[in-house]
């Protein structure tokens, strides 16, 4: 997919950042030079290779020099804290992390505990700003490795019931099979523009506003902070077309209060996923802005879209659309025995999208992916229309602006301070965010301690996502 795009857009943009642009020729320069060093440094097909990088170029770097010598990416949250690296380079087998410089200092402080991740690359000695460093090796020379479709491309954690995230293992098939999916949804140009401010380590990032991308020959402006001015200024300055993104991003743009002062003519495309959109601003949305939001569902194990609603129908709202084509949708009751229209059941999907598993986890795989069909964990149903409406989570989950947190995760880092007896952790409703975390603590006898210092105890350990942001402490536990 990327030589095709190379082959046909040489000197097209592929990436902006900031003020600086660079072509799908030096994208490809830069792509051949991440893949020679991981081969000299002994990385051969099937390997596993982290890369914890932010929304900059180096990262699209990363990721495709990663494939190209046959290895798999672990694409890692950068604000995963020392205490989540170990168990994730340990899980995953990671041989070598790709990171800024900033984030060394994580790897420095638990090296002594890893199993195989040995090396850590700073982007920076490859890299300044996204232009590659004079006298890096084998830019010109294209590497290749014997791939098929089959093999495993990318490492995605996600959240897992017992408390440690999972490593969905998606095949090079699963992705390019998205982003043809996808591509022949959406009809993106190489005319196109798109905003890239999802993090390219989940999922629905990586895809959307990545390899869709990609796939199109078209450029992608990279952002990795959200203020509504440089949003703004962005769409304006460079003439975005489409955007990808979790609600929270179209509810900041419709409190925004300087809207008229900028030239949003050239935004074509909005879609949302990742969370649900309240359903009564989607009509706001397209009051304000001129054109409507389109919202769509996925999950990690899914490469990660299975539905959407249609850019040639007015969106239905409330309903997360109908499937993708290719792939199969249905609700099903706790035999898995499919249920009529409008009965409530788990959503489950079957398709080219679904995942090869979990790593090194037979059993939590088996869990999830019966008979080919993945048992998503999400309650639904369907109307006479095909539509698809989500009505809540047979599992126990929090989704905080896109983010996906499992309870059981922040459960246990609560029980390591001293002071906690019991504790539960809950998603409150936020406009905003959707949900945000909340404990509910219950305390040992003789024990004070404020909920700022347990909110302190979580940030040691937890990605800034997954920490509460309330506390409430009780004499007992409510109903989980």
């Amino acid at each position: 997919m990327l030589d095709n795009a190379v082959n046909n857009h040489a000197k097209r943009v592929a990436l902006i950042r900031d003020k600086k642009r660079f072509t799908y020729e030096q994208l490809n320069r830069s792509v051949n030079a991440v893949a020679h060093l991981l081969r000299e440094s002994g990385i051969a097909r099937g390997d596993k290779v982290a890369l914890m990088l932010p929304n900059i170029p180096e990262f699209v770097y990363g990721y495709f020099g990663i494939l190209k010598c046959g290895a798999v990416a672990v694409t890692l949250n950068t604000a995963s804290t020392p205490y989540e690296m170990t168990h994730l380079l340990n899980s995953s087998d990671s041989k070598i992390l790709i990171t800024q410089s900033v984030q060394v200092k994580k790897f420095d402080e638990v090296k002594e505990k890893l199993d195989t991740c040995r090396t850590v690359v700073a982007a920076e000695s490859l890299f300044d700003e996204g232009e590659l460093l004079p006298g890096i090796p084998n830019a010109e020379f294209p590497l290749s490795a014997d791939i098929m479709p089959e093999d495993p491309a990318v490492m995605i954690y996600t959240a897992g019931l017992t408390g440690r995230p999972l490593g969905a293992v998606l095949s090079h098939h699963n992705l390019c099979s998205q982003a043809n999916i996808i591509q022949d949804i959406v009809e993106r140009k190489p005319e196109d523009v798109a905003l890239a401010l999802i993090p390219l380590f989940h999922a629905f990032g990586a895809t959307t506003n990545m390899l869709l991308v990609i796939r199109a020959g078209a450029s992608m402006v990279m952002m990795d902070r959200l203020t509504m001015e440089s949003l703004f200024g962005a769409i304006e300055r460079e003439r975005i077309t489409y955007i990808s993104a979790v609600p929270r991003l179209y509810m900041g743009m419709i409190f925004y209060e300087k809207v008229p002062k900028y030239d949003l003519s050239s935004l074509k495309v909005c879609i949302t996923g990742g969370a649900p959109m309240p359903p009564e601003f989607m009509p706001v949305f397209e009051q304000k802005f001129g054109i409507p939001v389109f919202e769509g569902y996925g999950l990690t194990e899914a490469s990660p879209v299975c539905s959407f609603n249609r850019l040639d129908k007015e969106p239905v709202l409330g309903s997360i659309g109908v499937p993708m084509p290719g792939i199969e949708m249905k609700v099903v009751d706790e035999q898995g025995k499919e249920l009529p229209r409008n009965q409530i059941g788990e959503v489950v999907v079957k398709g080219d999208n679904v995942m090869l598993g979990y790593y090194k986890d037979e059993e939590a795989t088996a869990s999830v992916i019966r008979d080919g069909w993945l048992y998503t964990g999400d309650l639904g149903r369907i109307d006479e229309e095909g539509y698809i409406f989500l009505t809540g989570r047979k599992k126990r989950m929090i989704i905080t602006s896109g983010f996906n947190v499992y309870p059981r995760e922040v459960e246990t880092v609560l029980e390591l301070n001293p002071a906690v007896e019991s504790c539960l952790a809950a998603g409150k409703e936020d406009l905003m965010r959707g949900e945000i975390v909340k404990a509910f603590v219950v305390l040992k006898k003789g024990c004070t301690v404020s909920d700022k210092e347990i909110i302190r105890h979580c940030k040691q350990y937890l990605s800034y996502y997954k920490v509460p942001r309330e506390v409430e402490f009780v004499e007992k536990l409510p109903e989980g």
